[in-house]
């Protein structure tokens, strides 16, 4: 069985913080990422991007995850 690389992981840690920082945003009008990094400001706007990035490279990869 391969072992998931660094990317991999990176990639799984952000959307699972993307999607946690969702179900806050839907369950009680709670942004997280706003709140730590600026409403909208250029961090807050990297860190959006880096989560939809991450989506879909996991959205390439899940072939592979489904041989490991």
């Amino acid at each position: 069985m391969n072992k998931l690389s660094v990317l991999d992981w990176v990639a799984l840690v952000l959307v699972i913080v993307g999607g946690l920082n969702w179900g806050l945003v839907g369950a009680m009008n709670f942004d997280l990422v706003a709140t730590l990094f600026g409403d909208m400001s250029s961090l807050s706007r990297i860190v959006y991007v880096l989560v939809g990035l991450s989506a879909v490279y996991l959205i390439t990869q899940l072939s592979t995850f489904a041989k490991k």
